[in-house]
């Protein structure tokens, strides 16, 4: 009897867990197998012991009956409940059921530094024809149940992204694996110190090159916060978790501009989750996963101990093929081969035993493989692509230009400057003969190495002999050609005089003389006043954004921002002259989808990073303005994120420059990651930088954010700029930076 009591407590379950999942008993029989289980627990002991048995098996049969239905049929949004619903497995109960055993760091419970990020020293063992043979590991991951009251729902804040960083350094200087475990809606928007944008950049700067294996795996998903721990070596998805650039929920506020307080329509949310491609299966099938690991039906729950049994194999199994990946391709056949071949006998055993352990060339070619496999992210989603003949005309002329700018920066500057000393040492002598002999050889030597694609590059004394840092009326905004005032919005606290429109937006370049507020130019402004006359040269241009989830609506939506702006997305990639210094520019701008990134923006990004490093030249990211990652692309606008941070950070340790300058609005995805990164960010007065608007804030804290709280002043305290420009110094204070900031492999040193 005590037997039937339980399974009636579990098909209790059942029913329950089914109507959270189809919100309401409304869905299938659910109504009558809970009033058939009401039944038989007001009459248990009314029936026999036969018949009690009858009747509990066949509620059990007409509850798996419904599993399976509802399994067959699942929509993306009933796999957003299942992640939610408190009785999915949570990070502890991997950690119990996964692990051997483990060591939490940084805290336990409450008492800890972010309890919703949990960083653990464990144990894994495998098992191999009867030995048992021991790993150690790093685990990593937010946790969102075990205390749920205090776990902020998995949804970290900076200081926890730090702890799970800190950790990160952690096992490599032991020199173990990392296993990432991602339960997370999204990073708690604060901006209290080290600051959550910022935070997430560091964690992406530093996975970018760590020099241990690194696995992953998603369980809830939810940009920034997934991506925080999200850049390995091999990533993987639970089969009914989701992984998305923004909540449905979120979307559909967005898309059917709903305002604050309305709620939102429940067909809108469920159109949102399918548009997104927020499934493990979308998410293979779009590139963003290498992996998916199957779950029982409707998802696993803490007590399915055959699946924690999986989840060992598959971590196993995908640290040992990053590995295998690194020593040859023979090696990782070989081991690909036998796996088949026991997998056919027993999945979970049988592995064969490899090494964790890396050497110097092993983690060189680690590392190479990380920066491949996201340099490869996101290729089918924008448009622009060039034919084969000119791709392979391309290649051709890519590596023409690294032959000689690799001849002439690292082989020929060298050599010049070894002849160089050496023919100064010699003069030094005071031989009047060997001075002749080595002028002309000095003078030829001085003439190959300033020489510069067809012109004469100047020193940065010849700069400072001719250097124009104003141009006057070269660009006037069209908004000069209002004729009446406007009020500075800080008139009440400096007592600011109106301001005339065609004086304020012509040689006040939009600056308020009295307080220095600066009302917003358009970017033609910058193109105009901060470059040298004739110097800009746009590349990538072709490169087109697109649609590439196929979201309702938005086709045309692209279309108009085309049609509006005379360009095909929101960057413009060009190279350009500042006071004679040649820099290579990527600029976001607001008029085409207010910033916002996406695969065609990252992919010209990326390039121009490429292109930086190739020719030696400092790298400037002015961010006129970013509203974050285009949600339309999913997840595809998403790995963005770890894409462009990869090219950053191997373009900043080639040894190059690289600046970030924001204006307006700056927000999100791009300001958590490849913007956010930066060694050198500066902002233009009166601009706001965040990682969140002040609605997302107060939706998700509950709490109203004090003024002020995106400002440039504000972001220099927080650390998160390292000065605050006036639009008119910002051409000469650039140049200044040009000349003083910057590693060893600039052109021009």
């Amino acid at each position: 009897m005590e037997d039937l009591r339980k399974r009636l407590l579990k098909s209790a379950e059942r029913i329950s867990y089914l109507s959270q999942i189809r919100e309401g008993m409304e869905w299938g029989n659910l109504t009558g197998l809970q009033e058939k289980l009401d039944t038989v627990r007001n009459s248990f002991y009314d029936f026999a012991e036969d018949e009690l048995q009858k009747q509990v098996c066949t509620l059990e049969e007409g509850i798996s009956f419904l599993e399976q239905r509802c399994e067959e049929n699942l929509t993306p949004m009933e796999r957003v409940r299942i992640v939610r619903i408190p009785l999915r497995f949570s990070l502890q109960d991997l950690l119990e059921n996964v692990y051997e055993d483990f060591t939490e760091l940084g805290g336990l419970d409450e008492a800890n530094i972010d309890p919703s990020m949990v960083a653990a020293k464990a144990t894994i063992i495998r098992r191999v024809k009867n030995k048992n043979f021991t790993q150690q590991v790093m685990v990593i991951g937010q946790e969102k149940g075990h205390g749920e009251e205090y776990r902020n729902g998995g949804s970290c804040k900076p200081w926890g992204n730090e702890k799970a960083l800190r950790f990160m350094q952690v096992a490599q200087t032991e020199g173990i694996p990392i296993h990432f475990y991602i339960f997370t809606p999204g990073s708690f928007p604060v901006e209290d110190y080290p600051g959550a944008a910022q935070q997430i950049a560091r964690n992406l700067y530093a996975m970018a090159k760590l020099r241990v294996p690194m696995i992953s795996v998603i369980s809830e998903g939810g940009s920034g916060g997934a991506e925080a721990i999200g850049l390995t070596d091999f990533r993987m998805m639970f089969s009914h978790g989701y992984y998305s650039v923004i909540s449905p929920e979120g979307a559909a506020a967005i898309e059917g501009k709903i305002k604050e307080g309305e709620k939102v329509p429940k067909q809108l949310v469920e159109d949102c989750a399918k548009w997104l491609r927020i499934t493990a299966a979308d998410n293979l099938k779009l590139g963003t996963i290498d992996r998916v690991i199957d779950e029982p039906i409707l998802g696993a729950k803490r007590d399915e101990f055959a699946f924690f049994k999986r989840v060992k194999f598959e971590m196993i199994r995908a640290t040992d093929e990053v590995v295998l990946k690194t020593k040859s391709l023979r090696a990782f056949r070989a081991y690909e081969l036998k796996l088949k071949k026991n997998e056919e006998v027993n999945p979970e055993d049988h592995l064969i035993d490899i090494s964790w352990d890396l050497n110097n060339d092993e983690i060189k070619r680690l590392l190479q493989l990380r920066s491949k496999k996201y340099r490869e992210m996101a290729l089918d989603g924008f448009s622009g692509k060039p034919s084969s003949f000119s791709s392979f005309c391309q290649k051709i002329i890519k590596g023409s230009n690294k032959f000689y700018y690799s001849f002439r920066y690292d082989l020929l500057r060298s050599q010049h400057k070894q002849v160089k000393q050496v023919i100064k040492d010699v003069s030094g002598e005071g031989s009047v003969l060997l001075k002749q002999v080595s002028a002309p050889i000095a003078a030829a030597y001085d003439f190959i190495s300033s020489k510069q694609d067809g012109r004469q590059s100047r020193t940065p004394s010849g700069w400072q002999q001719n250097m124009v840092t104003e141009f006057g009326d070269t660009y006037t905004s069209p908004l000069a050609n209002a004729d009446r005032t406007v009020s500075c919005p800080n008139t009440e606290k400096y007592g600011c005089k109106d301001l005339w429109v065609p004086d304020l937006y012509g040689e006040f370049c939009g600056v308020c003389e009295t307080c220095g507020h600066h009302f917003p130019l358009e970017y033609e402004w910058y193109l105009k006043h901060l470059f040298d006359r004739d110097s800009i040269k746009e590349f990538n241009s072709e490169i087109a954004s697109g649609n590439p989830l196929s979201a309702q609506g938005f086709d045309k939506r692209l279309s108009s921002a085309k049609a509006k702006t005379g360009r095909k997305s929101a960057i413009i990639t060009f190279e350009a002259m500042v006071i004679g210094v040649d820099v290579v520019v990527a600029m976001l701008y607001s008029d085409f989808r207010n910033g916002t990134v996406g695969a065609a923006e990252g992919e010209k990004f990326v390039r121009a990073c490429e292109l930086a490093k190739l020719k030696r030249r400092p790298l400037l990211a002015y961010v006129h303005t970013t509203g974050g990652i285009r949600i339309q692309e999913g997840t595809l606008g998403v790995v963005q994120m770890p894409k462009c941070t990869m090219a950053v950070r191997e373009y900043v340790d080639s040894g190059g420059l690289y600046i970030v300058v924001y204006d307006n609005n700056s927000y999100a995805g791009p300001v958590a990651s490849f913007l956010g990164c930066s060694h050198y960010q500066f902002a233009i007065r009166s601009s706001r930088i965040g990682f969140a608007g002040p609605r997302v804030i107060r939706d998700t804290t509950g709490e109203d954010i004090p003024p002020g709280y995106h400002s440039a002043k504000n972001a220099l305290k927080r650390g998160h700029v390292q000065g605050i420009w006036d639009r008119r110094e910002f051409r000469r204070n650039l140049h200044k930076a040009l000349l003083t900031m910057g590693g060893r492999n600039l052109y021009y040193r």
